[in-house]
């Protein structure tokens, strides 16, 4: 399959500070032990997408990743790692790589995506209908974005989050709106022409974009060159396409038409509603079938924006927030525990070999403790992930938390719904309770913190 791929790995992400620091960008965060940006990188190779340009944002954290991938796939995939400036944005980051661009088609998936949707998948869909765009849409995850950042998992309030708001055709394959961003407030308004040549269109809010496009290369590229605004895909490139695929804005070489006058407004009240038309001409062809007309002899007028929608069964979430951090966490090593890679114990837990537990420790289900790490007596530890080289005294509990490398913990600290980055010193007695705490941080002796985040200050 002759597709090229783009991972765009993000560089130094503000939602997730204190999470990442320069010596750990974004992609390179621990989920269940390993860094996120394996989990996408993996999911192409069992597709056999093994051709692969990874873009990093930023020189310095370029080279941290180049330096994971060359010793983690050597001899298993074909990666040319990019850098590109800071805050270029999803679009930005491909026009800066545009030359590197020569495949008929282009895959452009985000390098934060944990998932087990096959995007060979989304590919073949892609052909089959001969889009411009596809783009993969899977169901919301329940927890949501928290407002707070807690990173607790036991938050029972939390509802689905609305994500987007996208309208389909009746068989579900093609996309014919999208709303992002602070267009969610908004009234919903159709285009007329849309409605009048599909009949009916079903609004949904319970899917979300999970940032894997397969784009027709031309297409993509003639966006980026004439729109040199768009510095996003999803904001920008994607809801772009969607509203000319009934004009004649893109693939032809004229000049592009004028939009038709005349929007439909919709109250958008559920998840699900249906928007219908009643057509004065009962024989007007379907979407699929109008999207080849055109209005002469000539080349049609239209593109297809398609989807692909992941099986609720599927997993699908993306790292974008300290709460989807712990999230995944927690998923990957409980409901969606075949997505790390581990085997787990009887007990579904996973204690590395080397890892020494003192007397009366526990380590619950849903739990993992890595290489080298160490436990005193009388700890507790429950669904949570701790890293490699860790030196935890007694009477320590952990809960609900994240735990990096070499962390060191000091007798009787108590951990819940937190994340404690690599090289963090608790000293005796700390309580932390839905904080964050960032590299190198010293917390001292009897400290008590809530919904903290606590990171050394920038030199």
């Amino acid at each position: 399959m002759d597709f090229q791929v783009v991972v765009l790995a993000g560089g130094a992400s503000k939602k997730l500070i204190p999470l990442i620091s320069k010596e750990v960008p974004k992609a390179l965060l621990p989920v269940a032990n390993r860094p996120v940006l394996s989990y996408v990188l993996e999911l192409l190779e069992q597709s056999n997408l093994k051709d692969l340009i990874v873009v990093v944002e930023g020189q310095d954290a370029a080279v941290r990743v180049g330096g994971w991938i060359s010793g983690a796939y050597v001899d298993r995939l074909h990666v040319e790692v990019a850098a590109v400036p800071e805050d270029v944005g999803t679009a930005g980051a491909l026009r800066a790589i545009a030359r590197h661009l020569t495949a008929k088609d282009i895959m452009v998936v985000n390098g934060d995506l944990v998932s087990d949707v096959p995007p060979g998948a989304v590919a073949a869909a892609h052909r089959r209908h001969d889009a411009a765009v596809t783009a993969m849409l899977c169901s919301a995850p329940v927890s949501g974005p928290s407002e707070s950042g807690s990173s607790s998992g036991k938050d029972k309030t939390k509802k689905p989050g609305r994500y987007n708001i996208i309208g389909l055709d009746p068989t579900k394959q093609f996309l014919l709106y999208i709303a992002t961003g602070a267009e969610l407030e908004k009234d919903i308004r159709i285009q007329k022409s849309i409605l009048r040549a599909v009949g009916q269109m079903e609004i949904r809010a319970d899917l979300m974009d999970a940032h894997l496009y397969a784009f027709k290369r031309s297409v993509l590229q003639e966006v980026l060159d004439q729109k040199d605004t768009f510095q996003s895909l999803k904001q920008d490139v994607l809801p772009y396409l969607v509203r000319s695929q009934l004009k004649s804005e893109v693939l032809l070489n004229g000049a592009p038409q004028a939009e038709e006058n005349g929007n439909e407004k919709v109250n958008f009240q559920k998840n699900q509603v249906m928007v219908s038309r009643i057509l004065a001409n009962a024989s007007t062809p379907s979407f699929h079938e109008f999207s080849g007309l055109g209005t002469n002899d000539s080349a049609p007028r239209t593109h297809k924006c398609c989807v692909y929608i992941a099986s609720n069964r599927k997993y699908c979430a993306r790292l974008n927030s300290i709460q989807a951090f712990s999230d995944i966490n927690r998923d990957v090593t409980g409901e969606a525990s075949h997505l790390s890679g581990y085997s787990f114990s009887a007990q579904n837990n996973i204690i590395h070999p080397s890892a020494e537990l003192g007397l009366k420790t526990t380590v619950g289900p849903h739990c993992m403790l890595g290489e080298g790490s160490q436990m005193g007596d009388k700890c507790s530890v429950k669904r949570s992930v701790i890293g490699r080289h860790c030196r935890i005294g007694s009477n320590v509990k952990v809960a609900n938390s994240v735990i990096m490398n070499h962390v060191t913990i000091a007798d009787g600290c108590s951990i819940q719904g937190s994340v404690i980055c690599s090289n963090v010193q608790l000293q005796e007695r700390v309580v932390l309770k839905d904080c964050q705490v960032g590299a190198g941080f010293v917390v001292s002796a009897g400290s008590e913190c809530k919904g903290e985040a606590l990171a050394k200050k920038e030199k």
